[in-house]
């Protein structure tokens, strides 16, 4: 590594925040974001100065890393989204989510073998960088004295990460200030190829959420720079066109930005069509648009806009032509990262979160150095599409996602993307705020259906020849569904399995009608119709102490099997009919689990936002027949399987290629 001499001022490379060789800027917290937002652009925490970090389960054995708190008893002062000043007397650490320097991830998809940090300060004090290994150990790299105004460069080596680590840099201050006035890390050399991203954002009735994400586009010069175009599917009946605010950043961004409306298809039929008019074009755009990037974005997100030039810059300079994941921050509790990357068992074919990582981390709390498991480089499946680049490339090597309305699209096309040999990276410091789903459980709801028949459609294509573990999993679901009561969950089940079976030529004309069969049948359950409020039923009969204790989950798997025999012998059971119109008790979402309500008779039950209730009613008769049914498309799926996989594996060419999604489009 080398550093600019202290004697004499650095090379001066121009605006730390602009260039060919940006890879990301230093950026600071908007005015108007939470005081935990902080946590996410500078580590101030205040204590000790030496803090063990526990280890993890199963890491017992590994030394403990020392996280030094380096804030003073005075605050950083935000000048900008660029700038700051620490006071004399405070050090402060830009050791942050979106500042330290993810180099485990550069040093396994990228050609960079070294980066330079630039930091254009004003002032006295020093600028000091470090680097962590896979364990989250620090090991100080260098530092240099600040005299008046100076650039600082530093080349940084990027080979010591193999399997993970970061790069970061404090601030420290003595007697007098020192402005930050702008910094970024880059790269010793121009990016290859073109910054031409074209920005895709479907939206169903969010009109206010896609305005404010425009602004937020429209608003930096450096990102506009970089976009082609914006593609907005628009699939609603509140129009985006007719939202205040739109006029003037539609003025804005000119004739970068394409309104296209078209019925719901869902997010993959909105994905889908922003794929579709970049390679294809309709109308008077005929033949396409010219980009390099293809970057998909949900419309209820709050964007970090320096987040699109990141995923730019990372997939100009990977080593193979790859998705650029971008990673999932709470919405509601915006200091939190809510997934860290996501894989699929090949066994269950099921999606989960890569192995040694927590959801919903709240860095507020445990910041970045005090976090020893954020430092291991965590690799990935597939990303999903809250924010996804998907070089043009690709996208014309694999063709369109598939037509599955919602849920699998991102997922499949990840594994598509890498049996074809492209991998994902899902890149920390690239991120939106994505509404989390802790205030959700779409597994029984609407999107129950999708959930089930486009794993099985996903599953086909790419899954395992042997689905005798992924069937064997969805059966204990129809179990815990009907443990539940949620009828409608099984029903929709049943009804995804029964469309699976029907083969790939079914699912392009489902796609347009699919979502009002959906609605029609889930409400003819008690379950699929829910209240505002358990008042608006009788009011159960328990005292308020027996209303409050519930029964303790089964520990053990003897425990839990005689449990759900019991449960099972119990929904056979003719139920009490003075039940039927009183609730036996209510229950609130998080004691919904079925050990709780298996053993009831009824119950009213919370939806996961709080903001309303269902009725649930056991019924024996029901239970019984889809039991059954169940059972009978289980088998029929496992017995059928072989010939399922080719099916739908030779479909592909249509179900994703430009003449499939023709039909729907044009």
């Amino acid at each position: 590594m080398t550093t600019a001499p202290t004697d004499k001022p650095a090379v001066s490379y121009g605006d730390p925040t602009t260039g060919e060789t940006l890879l990301q800027r230093v950026i600071l917290p908007r005015p108007a974001d939470p005081v935990a937002v902080r946590a996410l652009y500078l580590d101030e925490r205040p204590g000790t100065a030496l803090a063990p970090v526990e280890p993890l389960p199963g890491e017992q054995d590994r030394p403990l890393s020392l996280t030094v708190s380096t804030a003073g008893g005075r605050r950083t002062r935000i000048t900008g989204r660029t700038g700051a000043t620490v006071p004399a007397a405070t050090e402060v650490s830009f050791g942050a989510y979106f500042n330290a320097f993810a180099a485990g991830y550069w040093r396994a998809w990228s050609t960079l073998t070294a980066i330079e940090l630039r930091l254009d300060l004003e002032g006295t004090g020093r600028v000091d960088v470090y680097r962590t290994k896979a364990d989250g150990s620090q090991i100080f790299v260098a530092g240099e004295v600040v005299e008046g105004r100076r650039r600082v460069t530093m080349e940084l080596d990027l080979r010591p990460f193999e399997d993970g680590g970061w790069y970061w840099f404090d601030l420290s201050t003595d007697e007098g200030d020192l402005t930050l006035h702008g910094g970024g890390w880059h790269a010793p050399q121009d990016a290859p190829g073109r910054a031409a991203v074209v920005v895709g954002m479907p939206t169903f009735n969010r009109p206010g959420d896609c305005v404010a994400t425009l602004t937020a586009l429209a608003s930096d010069p450096q990102v506009l720079g970089t976009i082609t175009a914006i593609i907005l599917p628009d699939q609603g009946t509140r129009k985006v066109r007719d939202e205040a605010g739109y006029s003037h950043v539609a003025a804005t961004l000119g004739d970068r930005l394409r309104i296209v409306d078209q019925p719901n298809l869902g997010g993959s039929g909105g994905y889908a069509r922003i794929m579709y008019e970049v390679l294809h074009g309709t109308g008077p755009h005929a033949g396409g648009i010219d980009c390099e990037q293809i970057l998909y974005m949900d419309d209820d997100i709050l964007l970090e806009p320096d987040s699109v030039l990141r995923a730019v810059a990372f997939s100009r300079f990977a080593r193979e032509p790859m998705l650029v994941g971008g990673q999932m921050l709470s919405l509601q509790a915006r200091s939190q990262l809510s997934t860290m990357g996501e894989v699929v068992d090949r066994n269950q074919f099921m999606w989960r979160p890569a192995p040694r990582t927590e959801a919903h981390h709240d860095l507020a709390e445990r910041t970045l150095r005090q976090t020893p498991w954020l430092h291991r480089r965590v690799d990935v499946d597939y990303n999903a599409w809250w924010m996804c680049l998907i070089p043009r490339r690709v996208a014309e090597e694999l063709g369109l996602p598939l037509p599955l309305f919602i849920k699998w699209d991102d997922a499949e096309y990840g594994l598509r993307a890498r049996a074809a040999g492209y991998r994902t990276a899902t890149v920390p410091g690239i991120a939106i705020w994505h509404m989390s789903f802790i205030e959700k459980d779409d597994s029984s709801d609407w999107q129950a259906y999708f959930h089930y028949r486009n794993r099985l459609v996903a599953a086909a294509m790419h899954g395992p020849d042997d689905p005798t573990a992924m069937l064997r999993e969805t059966f204990k679901r129809t179990l815990r569904h009907l443990m539940l009561m949620e009828y409608s969950a099984v029903a929709l089940q049943i009804k995804a399995f029964t469309d699976f079976l029907a083969g790939p030529e079914a699912l392009f004309p489902k796609l347009p009608i699919v979502l009002d069969e959906i609605r029609e049948l889930r409400s003819q359950y008690d379950d699929g119709r829910p209240l505002d409020s358990a008042t608006e039923v009788p009011a159960s009969e328990l005292d308020a102490l027996g209303a409050q204790l519930f029964p303790e989950p089964p520990i053990g798997r003897a425990k839990a099997a005689i449990g759900l025999a019991r449960g099972v012998l119990r929904n056979l059971r003719t139920p009490d009919p003075a039940l039927r119109e009183r609730p036996q008790r209510n229950v609130p979402w998080a004691n919904a689990q079925w050990f709780v309500l298996a053993g009831l008779d009824s119950a009213t039950v919370s939806t996961p936002d709080g903001r309303g209730v269902t009725f649930r009613r056991r019924d024996p008769r029901m239970f019984t027949q889809m039991v059954r049914e169940s059972a009978k498309l289980h088998r029929a799926v496992r017995g059928e399987w072989a010939g399922l996989q080719g099916r739908y594996r030779a479909a592909r060419p249509t179900l994703t290629g430009r003449d499939g999604w023709k039909q729907i489009f044009e």
